[in-house]
């Protein structure tokens, strides 16, 4: 399962508490931007049955607070798996406006130039929790358990990063998968850094090449995963910014770990809310 994590993205009962402080980052923080990622594949296990893999991940972020976020996602990869070689390409589209609580979401997903899957539907915050309406596959109406969506939780993690909070725990909705459960996450956040010069993508990162980062591992768990000492389905690292931008990416998916270098970034003008 590829997940749009930032948020990009992707992009989820337990027996812990989950931390509800509200959001202190400024929104309009954020800034409109296009990365593009180059992947490949860092390590597999013999499980895995994949021999070689590499591709390129495009995330395209718009909007603002007043007008509501968008995200165009594409994660193209080429998997060998010593066999055959098949091509996966999964694309998918959101609108989330935090202001009013409703995400919308529209996931495609491709072998080898094929669609296996289309799931499309909307979520808004409602006082019991979150509604799911799904149109795609199947037209059906799911309950959820209280959630923060992509861009929500994005902002926690920043806000929370300022405030020098190391850890911190929430569940999320980003209609991943089938769209129809929610994601537990658990964030690490590491002290701001200075990039070194060694860092591999940084030359990439135009004005923001000399500015403080933050480290972040995020890891997703199911949400019936029932005791604390299950293993998470999918873990992301990454060096992130205060306007929101990512680079140096690890995507641990527990039999393989794919690693992305940002390759070119182009940060947009944002546009005040009026």
């Amino acid at each position: 399962m590829f997940r749009n994590g930032f948020g990009l993205v992707s992009m989820g009962s337990v027996c812990f508490a989950l931390m509800t402080a509200p959001v202190a980052a400024n929104a309009s923080a954020l800034a409109p931007h296009r990365a593009v990622y180059d992947l490949e594949l860092k390590d597999a296990s013999e499980r895995s049955g994949i021999s070689g893999m590499y591709g390129r991940m495009v995330y395209e972020f718009n909007g603002s607070a007043c007008e509501g976020y968008t995200v165009s996602f594409r994660f193209v990869t080429q998997v060998d798996t010593g066999e055959e070689v098949r091509l996966t390409d999964q694309q998918t589209t959101t609108y989330e406006d935090t202001k009013n609580g409703s995400f919308r979401f529209l996931t495609r997903s491709f072998t080898d130039e094929k669609l296996d899957k289309e799931v499309r539907g909307s979520a808004r915050d409602e006082k019991s929790g979150v509604k799911v309406e799904l149109t795609a596959p199947d037209k059906r109406e799911v309950a959820l358990a209280e959630s923060r969506f992509p861009t929500e939780h994005m902002l926690e993690v920043i806000a929370r990063a300022k405030k020098g909070e190391t850890f911190f725990e929430a569940r999320i909705f980003d209609g991943s998968d089938s769209g129809d459960k929610t994601l537990i996450t658990s964030t690490f956040v590491g002290k701001p850094r200075k990039p070194a010069p060694d860092d591999a993508d940084v030359g990439k990162a135009g004005k923001l090449a000399g500015e403080s980062y933050w480290p972040v591992t995020i890891s997703y768990f199911n949400d019936d995963r029932g005791n604390g000492d299950a293993l998470p389905i999918y873990r992301m690292s990454f060096k992130l910014y205060e306007n929101g931008v990512t680079r140096d990416l690890t995507m641990d998916y527990g039999e393989f770990v794919l690693s992305g270098k940002l390759a070119k970034l182009e940060v947009f003008n944002a546009e005040d809310c009026k």
